[in-house]
């Protein structure tokens, strides 16, 4: 997990402040429940946009299978608020994990676990079973993460609606479109929003900026609310 950290070069943020800050500028989102999972006793409820569309999707699947709603108990922690129990080399501070409460049913336990192993052998996350309290520690890659939600049917659609919740809309249709349709060679295009810059959408589509700017014929890194870009694989 540390290592994946240090490859994609996310920030490992010490203090409360710095985690405010990074919210502020859009790099870190904040993590709300909803109808499919619920957020408990979470300190700081912040993380990747990557984390926070990996938890929407798990959560909606989870409740589909089980009738009940999936639990997070931590987001991102900075490093000043570590725990006595927490590994030095722990990538909370990163916003890339979460930890999920374990079910309490039998066929919700085997089917997280299942889930979770699935996703692990593709290289997509990497997750640990906890005894003590007993939870599932998971680290989301992100720009793996990304590029299997793209290649999944409608996965468009599905990180549009992530962004969409994000703002409170409920995820309907119309702001998805808006925000995430895909075009007919795969690509994603993506509606511009108030602080959004080139760096964060890049990392938010596992891309990269040079990519964006050949995709859309810029020379330059200026935005406008409203604007809308394609939004290539990574190359």
């Amino acid at each position: 997990m540390h290592r994946q950290a240090l490859n994609h070069e996310v920030t490992f943020h010490r203090t409360p402040t710095s985690v405010n800050k990074a919210h502020k500028a859009g790099t870190l989102v904040r993590l709300s429940g909803n109808r499919d999972f619920q957020m408990v006793s979470v300190n700081y409820p912040y993380v990747l946009p990557s984390t926070e569309l990996f938890v929407h999707r798990l959560a909606g699947q989870y409740r589909a299978q089980c009738g009940e709603k999936m639990v997070v108990t931590s987001a991102i922690r900075p490093e000043t608020f570590r725990l006595m129990n927490a590994h030095e080399k722990s990538v909370h501070p990163t916003g890339m994990a979460v930890d999920l409460r374990k079910p309490r049913q039998a066929k919700c336990l085997n089917w997280l676990r299942k889930t979770l192993l699935s996703l692990e052998e593709g290289g997509i996350i990497e997750g640990t079973e906890e005894r003590n309290p007993p939870h599932f520690h998971v680290a989301i890659y992100p720009r793996q993460y990304t590029r299997y939600v793209a290649g999944q049917k409608g996965g468009g659609e599905r990180l549009a609606q992530a962004e969409s919740s994000q703002n409170g809309d409920g995820g309907k249709a119309n702001s998805a479109k808006a925000r995430g349709s895909t075009t007919g060679n795969g690509a994603t295009r993506y509606r511009v929003r108030k602080g959004d810059n080139l760096s964060t959408i890049a990392k938010r589509h596992g891309t990269t900026v040079k990519n964006i700017q050949q995709a859309n014929g810029m020379k330059g890194s200026r935005l406008q609310p409203g604007q809308t870009l394609e939004i290539p694989t990574k190359r």
